[in-house]
């Protein structure tokens, strides 16, 4: 009888990688996730926020656990993208988890960008003091007059004056900038480019400095969170502020923002798991109508339709991180993986409040504060409708090129 051999589909992660998966998971569980509690319990401020924030950050540094996304020579863990996915995944149950190792949005995402982009001189300057902890940045792209899903209308500009660019513009939306050190923005340096996507430049703008001003940190439905507008007005900054080449911040920002949109969806899969986890601890707790939530059948299947969409989010993003870590085409798998995903959290953490009621609608539960930080994952680093766009071009094309959308759905040997 013929048999198959071994296949080369192993869903299990090597012994390193599931030793590291393991100490993070206990790392959280022991110190983050009570360290959160314990401040919680006693409405501790700011400051005290801040003291624990350091001490965690110390004991992650003495367990190896420091800067999971870099490499080893800037003082990383040098895990790929499909080890990060399992880290990311365990650090995101707790709150803290991603800032106590320092691998969160912006930082993360402005580390590769530097290390990819940016000079010697460049990487010493800001790229060390990240990796050290000791800093923090922003990204500065999105405009309000102009739509943030198309960078090719963007409206701010840096003029050529000497040796010097002289910086104009208008941002919002500007992740982390109170207190960051500097900025990574994107600005208009091309009247005339071959094409559209060649007119903008990346410079590194030092915070604070003449003629960049924080306006007001934007309030959201789910309260201030430091998504910063700001206005420059005359920003001068050297030649050596450039970052990468000239013309060159439309290919950086979509470099950047490739894999920042996956590891979103990384962290996203940890909050869908804690809230499919809360869930199904209420449905087997809460006794009401003669049994317990989870015998009933409209219970079951919200935690049923939850298990599978996680399921498949899983799939996703351990392919589109496989593709990336084996040099393939992965730009259609992350689009996908990003509007699944986005949508995956949005859902489950809305079931997870229905199955726990007023409690899950209260602050008393942390559901619903995920509830509302889980809405605009359906429109960071890309809207759902983008998204969407960009995986039909991307079967149409293939369709054209060969006769099969095959290559636009994961290229799998299925």
């Amino acid at each position: 009888m013929w048999q198959d051999p071994a296949m080369a589909i192993d869903f299990s992660f090597p012994p390193e990688v599931e030793d590291v998966r393991q100490r993070v998971r206990a790392f959280v569980d022991e110190e983050v996730r009570p360290g959160e509690q314990r401040l919680a319990a006693e409405g501790a401020g700011r400051a005290d926020w801040r003291a624990t924030l350091q001490a965690l950050r110390a004991s992650a540094r003495d367990q190896g656990l420091w800067l999971p996304h870099m490499p080893a020579e800037w003082g990383g863990m040098g895990l790929g993208p499909t080890a990060l996915a399992a880290v990311s995944a365990e650090l995101a149950k707790a709150r803290m988890g991603p800032y106590v190792v320092n691998c969160y949005a912006p930082d993360e995402g402005n580390m590769h960008t530097i290390l990819h982009w940016g000079t010697a001189e460049q990487k010493e300057r800001y790229l060390r003091p990240l990796t050290e902890g000791s800093t923090r940045s922003c990204f500065a792209m999105t405009e309000p007059e102009v739509a943030g899903s198309d960078p090719t209308l963007m409206q701010s500009r840096a003029i050529r004056d000497g040796s010097d660019w002289v910086i104009d513009g208008h941002k919002w939306f500007v992740s982390g900038a109170r207190g960051a050190s500097f900025a990574i923005v994107i600005a208009r340096t091309e009247d005339e480019p071959p094409v559209p996507q060649a007119a903008t430049s990346a410079f590194l703008v030092d915070i604070p400095t003449g003629g960049f001003e924080i306006v007001r940190d934007v309030e959201t439905m789910s309260g201030s969170h430091n998504h910063c507008e700001i206005r420059m007005s005359g920003v001068r900054v050297p030649e050596e502020a450039l970052l990468g080449g000239r013309g060159q911040g439309h290919r950086l920002g979509q470099y950047r923002l490739g894999p920042a949109r996956l590891a979103h969806c990384m962290r996203w899969i940890g909050q869908a798991e804690a809230a499919l986890d809360m869930m199904v601890e209420r449905a087997t707790s809460r006794y009401a109508h003669g049994s317990y939530l989870a015998d009933k059948q409209g219970i079951q299947w919200l935690i049923s339709e939850s298990a599978i969409e996680l399921y498949q989010a899983k799939l996703m993003v351990l392919h589109a991180a496989y593709r990336i870590e084996a040099s393939l085409p992965f730009l259609t798998e992350v689009s996908m993986a990003k509007h699944h995903v986005a949508n995956t959290l949005w859902r489950i953490c809305d079931r997870a409040v229905q199955v726990h009621g007023a409690l899950g609608y209260s602050r008393d539960s942390p559901l619903s504060e995920m509830l509302l930080q889980a809405r605009w994952s359906r429109f960071a680093d890309g809207a759902d409708e983008v998204h969407k766009w960009r995986v039909a071009e991307a079967a149409i094309e293939a369709w054209r090129a060969s006769g099969t959308t095959r290559a636009a759905t994961g290229d799998l040997p299925l």
